[in-house]
């Protein structure tokens, strides 16, 4: 089969190599997919410039995300699985061998059944960032009828999580780096949509959100946990997939007299059955046309290079491998 791979770390046109690899077969409990489209995130750029810890494997063929067709099962998977169309997500979760390739292999429950045939390129972003931001809002239930907060929404996390709260009957509300992004923000769902750089941000968000904000989706926990402890309901929760600082400190007593919720997530490491409902509530959204994904860039395998540099540049919108 035709896949990219690396073997060391390192700019993307020194590491990144495309060739000839023997077919993957799949073992008990897997499947393997025939990927028509790898989706990239920040993450999968990370792993292979070298952020993070050493490499786990000798090769890496990169990406978690992706979408094609089952084209072939293990031991104690069913055949009718054969034909289905898929997407995927933890292929290269713990695993060496991602969807960078003709074909990938994913435990069976990584692929996820999907009945929208023009769907693949977006479904193949869902993963990560889907799963991502699907938790950072519902991990507490329902947010239908509430106020939520979604920090980074013009992002790839944020814009997931703007359209499945806006879904679910929530009242939105957003900040974003640039003027840019406000327009692009409210065409998601979000109700009312802040620049992050505004001094009197927590001013706008009070007005906006008089009983206080129920949810957050925080994409820098350091940057703007002062922020949300103005904001914040009581009995809110932040949720946060990153922060710019490892060991932020916090204002713990005026969170602490608000009774608040402070969750700290990693994608790859959420239980099973939180993955599978995220990716279940996702695809439902995606079919029905209530989630969409903006591809950016959509690249053929050998120009995988000049895919990543993309995603490092900020491409505006998801970058995916068309294969």
């Amino acid at each position: 089969m035709r896949a990219a791979w690396f073997e060391r770390r390192g700019p993307a046109r020194e590491m990144l190599d495309v060739g000839e690899l023997l077919d993957p077969r799949p073992g008990p409990g897997e499947v393997r997919i025939r990927v028509s489209h790898s989706g990239i995130n920040p993450g999968d750029v990370g792993k292979r410039s070298g952020r993070g810890a050493p490499m786990p494997f000798p090769r890496v063929i990169p990406h978690s995300d992706g979408a094609g067709i089952v084209d072939t099962v293990g031991p104690d998977v069913a055949d009718a699985r054969v034909g289905q169309r898929v997407w995927c997500y933890g292929a290269q979760s713990y695993r060496p061998f991602g969807t960078a390739a003709e074909y990938a292999v994913v435990p069976d429950p990584l692929a996820v059944p999907l009945a929208r045939e023009d769907a693949n390129d977006q479904a193949a972003c869902l993963g990560i960032a889907g799963i991502a931001g699907y938790r950072a809002l519902f991990a507490d239930g329902s947010v239908g009828g509430l106020n939520v907060l979604v920090h980074g929404a013009a992002g790839g996390v944020g814009s997931i999580a703007v359209q499945m709260a806006r879904r679910d009957g929530a009242r939105v509300l957003a900040t974003v780096r640039s003027a840019d992004d406000v327009e692009r923000v409210r065409e998601t769902g979000a109700d009312e949509v802040f620049l992050v750089s505004d001094p009197d941000l927590a001013g706008r968000l009070r007005a906006a959100a008089p009983e206080g904000i129920h949810r957050i989706a925080e994409i820098d926990f350091a940057g703007h946990i002062r922020l949300d402890a103005q904001v914040l309901a009581v009995g809110g929760v932040v949720s946060s997939y990153f922060s710019t600082h490892p060991q932020p400190s916090i204002p713990y007593w005026e969170l602490g007299f608000a009774d608040i919720t402070l969750r700290l997530l990693g994608s790859d490491d959420f239980h099973p059955d939180v993955k599978a409902h995220a990716a279940s509530e996702l695809t439902a959204a995606l079919v029905e046309g209530a989630l969409q994904i903006p591809i950016a860039v959509g690249l053929p395998l050998e120009e995988i290079a000049q895919a990543h540099e993309q995603v490092e540049q900020g491409a505006g919108g998801r970058v995916v491998l068309e294969l």
